[in-house]
């Protein structure tokens, strides 16, 4: 009986008539690694016997057929123990979940404290670490909509603009920065209405009170 070759979804065949390749990637991150190419001696040839009777024709025309024959048995043979020998090399760097059946990688997407995916037992310092980072994300949101409603915030305060990034240099900003730490550019520039003396947002047209021109 012809020995089993045992195969999982989660490769691509970047095989050609040249010679063998594989790709074996993570179900979970997508993670791949790629075996080295190695070529294949029957493929060679065989290409060979394609182009001697593609040039010659004739009697030597039957090469190509010969060719054929090479390459669907010595190199369907060939392929199947390069695809043998690509797994024993990958497969240390993966690992099949017992209980989602997912092959997954070892070095980002396996709970080794746990014996299973990260998918079915998440690693709990990262999980925790990202609740960390995403509660005053949260919070922000929050006291922002409550903002709008709370009626001891100054509307002067909430419609302040708070610049991510600096208007002449696109640095990163810094909470309510005054000056930019790259490039020293003035951030708030207070502009006041010639006409009414209300205070106008930067690069205003208009003052929204009187409706003069700025």
């Amino acid at each position: 009986m012809a020995d089993k070759i045992e195969f999982t979804r989660n490769y691509s065949d970047l095989s050609t008539s040249e010679g063998f390749q594989f790709e074996f990637y993570c179900d979970r991150c997508g993670t791949g690694y790629r075996t080295p190419f190695k070529a294949s001696l029957t493929g060679k040839v065989a290409n060979v016997l394609d182009a001697a009777g593609s040039f010659f024709g004739g009697v030597l025309g039957r090469a190509a057929n010969i060719g054929e024959r090479v390459r669907s048995a010595s190199w369907e043979k060939a392929h199947d123990e390069a695809f043998r020998e690509a797994m024993e090399i990958l497969k240390p760097d993966f690992v099949q979940c017992p209980r989602c059946s997912s092959w997954v990688c070892r070095k980002s997407c396996w709970n080794t404290r746990r014996g299973l995916c990260k998918q079915c037992a998440p690693d709990l310092s990262v999980e925790m670490s990202a609740a960390q980072a995403s509660r005053p994300v949260e919070e922000v949101w929050a006291h922002a909509r409550m903002s709008q409603e709370d009626k001891k915030l100054s509307q002067e305060n909430w419609a302040e603009t708070i610049r991510a990034t600096c208007p002449e240099c696109e640095a990163p900003l810094d909470g309510k920065a005054k000056f930019c730490p790259e490039c020293g550019a003035k951030l708030k520039k207070e502009v006041s209405c010639k006409e009414c003396g209300a205070k106008l947002p930067d690069r205003a047209k208009f003052c929204s009170e009187c409706g003069a021109k700025v």
